[in-house]
């Protein structure tokens, strides 16, 4: 992990040459590798220079690097790691493998309805990829319903050329067989995580060891919807596997009021769910209620990571 961070700082962007692809996309079934369609763009150095920027600014606050997981986090300061043959990433590479002419943006349709926007930096035999994106300025129905306006000389005037915004920062960087992630969100929109973890819980939602821990989960199944947190705490439960072990369903019958939860069991030990108690059941299930071993409190957790002592 820090590796890929060491690597990210030691690239001088000032120096690469950049190449700026618009692509639309991931489009296709969720059950497949995504498709994506890419065009890019002749830029002007002001451009490149705004994009060399954004670069520099993103690499020189990242401090710390952390595992990519469904559930964790990262702050201003920090990034997220994955390995890229665990994303559709290579898909995307290969879609902006080559500025050849068939791929030569030359009308504005081209770039707008791009879901996201990649710069490529190239230096000697080195590639980073800096993703982003884009916001709602690139898409037609945005831009059918506002005038541009500019102003200058002391007046506004109005500005009839097609208009499309350049963030400041990257969601993430993909630099040979990592990805550093700064928007977590927009890196699971772009790679189609948010998919493969739907999946993920109709999986879950069959596997009979899952089953077999309650009298129903069609609750459950409601609780999490599609929303996106939710997913990836099923997700998660899936992943550990908990439910999985005799002990810690015993433990957790047990010991449940101890720590503040009221989840019903039946006669059988199968949890009842209902709709007031499933946030406790995914946090149960998760592990994520622990006590202090120093002040006996006892605390909420988003993520769990075991220590060897």
């Amino acid at each position: 992990m820090m590796t890929a961070l060491q690597d990210l700082k030691n690239f001088d962007p000032a120096n690469a040459q950049v190449n700026l692809w618009t692509v639309k996309g991931p489009s296709g079934q969720a059950a497949q590798s995504p498709t994506y369609s890419g065009h890019w763009v002749e830029t002007t150095p002001g451009v490149d220079q705004a994009l060399k920027e954004a670069f520099a600014a993103d690499s020189a606050r990242i401090e710390e690097v952390l595992d990519y997981s469904l559930l964790a986090q990262n702050n201003e300061a920090s990034a997220l790691h994955i390995q890229a043959d665990e994303t559709h990433s290579g898909t995307l590479i290969a879609e902006i493998a080559a500025e050849v002419a068939s791929k030569k943006a030359r009308t504005v349709k081209h770039l707008q309805n791009s879901k996201f926007y990649v710069a490529k930096f190239i230096a000697g035999d080195q590639i980073v990829y800096g993703v982003r994106k884009t916001d709602t300025g690139w898409r037609t129905k945005k831009a059918a319903s506002v005038r541009n306006l500019y102003f200058a000389d002391e007046q506004l005037a109005l500005d009839e050329r097609p208009h499309f915004e350049l963030s400041r920062t990257f969601d993430f960087f993909i630099l040979g067989d990592d990805i550093l992630i700064l928007d977590k969100g927009h890196f699971e929109t772009v790679l189609r995580h948010k998919a493969e973890q739907r999946e993920d819980f109709a999986a879950l939602r069959a596997e009979p060891e899952f089953l077999a821990v309650f009298v129903s989960i069609d609750p459950l199944v409601a609780y999490i919807g599609d929303n996106k947190i939710q997913l990836r705490r099923a997700c998660a439960i899936h992943s550990k596997g908990h439910y999985r072990d005799p002990i810690f369903m015993e433990q957790l019958r047990n010991n449940q009021a101890e720590y503040g939860f009221t989840i019903e069991f039946d006669d059988q030990g199968r949890i009842v769910a209902t709709p007031e108690t499933c946030a406790q059941i995914m946090k149960a299930l998760l592990d994520h209620r622990l006590k202090s071993g120093f002040s006996s409190l006892i605390y909420d957790v988003q993520d769990t990571t075991p220590v060897n002592v």
